[in-house]
């Protein structure tokens, strides 16, 4: 894969090359887990929970993708290169969070970026877990399945990868070094059971209790 690099203007805005920006532009195809879930899923809910409505069916609602760059203090190409490797996963301009007030102890100032984070929806999210599942997953060496201990009580669900390197749009030459980072997915399951069993009928893997 071709380098792309972001660069960091003047009043401290992350701006993208030519090639992150295209990528930006591109549309992306329908997601055929967006079709999964209205001709498949929904059913499998509906004999499952036995609601009296369809519009009862919890859905996906956004994926939230964070990362938090301890070192970018310290080495600006840290954030840059997380910035570059999450246009080409999501396909979408992150957002760089920064340090809400001074703390001495770890020489964060005010202002200061310490970590990136995109918000998905829509065909985005749909396609971003198509490859999730699909593609990146099965590339973690020895992967015996997402935990299904970590629904939140409210029918969201939060895992870590510790590894950029499982989405195929990453390069090992292209890396700084190896990162990771959470995804939270928000759904309108009222309860964990309904939620897991959404995921569960979309495509996660999760392993046994």
């Amino acid at each position: 894969m071709a380098k792309t690099k972001s660069t960091k203007s003047k009043k401290g805005v992350f701006k993208l090359d030519k090639k992150l920006e295209n990528i930006l532009k591109e549309k992306l195809p329908p997601s055929s887990l967006k079709d999964k879930y209205e001709n498949e899923v929904k059913k499998r809910m509906m004999e499952k929970f036995k609601y009296d409505n369809v519009m009862q069916v919890p859905k996906l609602v956004k994926i939230s993708v964070n990362r938090g760059v301890g070192d970018a203090n310290e080495d600006p190409k840290a954030m840059e290169k997380t910035i570059q490797e999450f246009v080409l996963i999501t396909h979408q301009r992150p957002v760089v969070t920064r340090a809400k007030r001074s703390i001495a102890s770890f020489k964060i100032r005010e202002g200061a970026p310490i970590g990136c984070r995109v918000t998905l929806r829509g065909n985005r999210m749909y396609a971003f877990v198509e490859k999730l599942i699909n593609t990146a997953l099965p590339r973690i060496r020895d992967f015996k399945g997402l935990s299904p201990n970590s629904f939140d009580g409210r029918g969201n669900y939060t895992f870590g990868i510790r590894e950029q390197l499982i989405f195929p749009e990453i390069d090992y030459d292209m890396i700084d070094k190896v990162r990771g980072f959470n995804i939270t997915i928000t759904t309108t399951a009222k309860t964990d059971e309904e939620a897991r069993a959404l995921l569960e009928f979309l495509g996660f893997p999760f392993r046994e209790r």
